[in-house]
């Protein structure tokens, strides 16, 4: 297996994550390759010192910008070219695998069908509300999308941990279906490669990832909005069921309260009460899976807060993407 981290101008996370993906337990040989997308840091010298004693490491220097491709879909190509196994395992510089076992158990989750695993990409949890919230979200994205790849209907990924074959990267001509678009290398390639039986979820604890959450709002909400600038490039069904679920989800509250006020407000807390039950129990379960129960305690209100969350960020769905990182 390869294991594929594009960096750009991150020592400071290279030498604190870059071990956990260099000590790992594989029964097997592998390599770790790090592209080193034009950075101005010191992270050329580090990854030399880092070479010195890890010798599955290996580093693609790059140079010279890709003219009219935007984001790290480029050097994320030149390091799945250049990898020497067939099947190629994704993370970011900001991660650090969760075990010493995160490429072993996503390696074994292949079959003979498989060509696609998706793995979840959590935050480390700290004190203070921002990180709630911003593992909520994380949670709540990594709720659908692997919940839709169960049901066999795939259609997102996350490059904090992502993992799938050579074969099929060429089969779809890389990211050139959407080249143009900074961000995407994770969950467009996702939409456009995945189906029913080529994709499978690992949700071991063992094949986590694990990053550093935004600092403060400013940098959370720079970091959604380039995430959801690629919601557009859906395919027409996802972004229908997925626009049900997030409208449905957004008017709840507000009718809620219309219907107490208006209606009888016995009626409306059954509803309520039935809707609270089903979500205390599907939360408690996937949370369990996931290693987020620390968040149950706090699953209403944090329900709540989606109503706000979906008008701060419903712009963001028609916006103009960015063209950096």
């Amino acid at each position: 297996m390869s294991v594929i981290i594009c960096a750009r101008d991150e020592a400071a996370n290279l030498a604190k994550n870059l071990p956990g993906s260099l000590v790992q337990q594989y029964r097997t040989t592998h390599e770790v390759i790090v592209v080193d997308d034009n950075s101005f840091d010191d992270s050329k010298y580090l990854l030399e010192e880092f070479k010195k004693t890890f010798k599955q490491l290996h580093v693609v220097e790059l140079k010279q910008e890709a003219k009219f491709i935007p984001g790290k879909k480029f050097p994320l190509s030149v390091g799945i070219k250049t990898a020497k196994y067939e099947v190629v395992l994704l993370t970011d510089a900001d991660c650090v695998p969760a075990s010493e076992f995160w490429i072993d158990k996503m390696q074994q989750t292949y079959d003979e069908q498989t060509e696609i695993v998706l793995g979840y990409g959590a935050h480390h949890k700290k004190n203070g509300l921002l990180n709630k919230l911003i593992r909520w979200e994380t949670f709540h994205t990594a709720m659908q999308y692997l919940s839709y790849a169960i049901a066999g209907n795939p259609y997102m990924g996350v490059g904090r941990n992502l993992s799938y074959k050579k074969t099929i990267f060429f089969r779809h001509k890389g990211f050139s279906a959407h080249n143009n678009v900074a961000s995407g290398d994770d969950d467009l390639f996702i939409k456009t490669a995945a189906t029913k039986t080529n994709t499978k979820i690992n949700i071991d604890a063992d094949t986590f990832t694990l990053s550093e959450p935004a600092k403060n709002w400013g940098q959370w909400m720079k970091q959604k909005s380039r995430h959801y600038s690629t919601a557009k490039y859906y395919k027409p069904v996802h972004k229908f069921l997925l626009g049900v679920y997030s409208f449905s989800h957004f008017l709840f509250y507000p009718l809620l309260a219309a219907s107490i006020i208006f209606y009888g407000w016995q009626y409306a807390l059954v509803v309520f009460g039935f809707r609270f039950l089903l979500q205390a129990i599907v939360f408690y379960l996937c949370m369990k899976k996931l290693h987020e129960k620390d968040l149950y305690p706090w699953f209403l209100f944090l329900d709540v807060w989606m109503f706000f969350y979906y008008i701060i960020f419903s712009v963001k769905l028609v916006k103009k993407p960015g063209k950096g990182w």
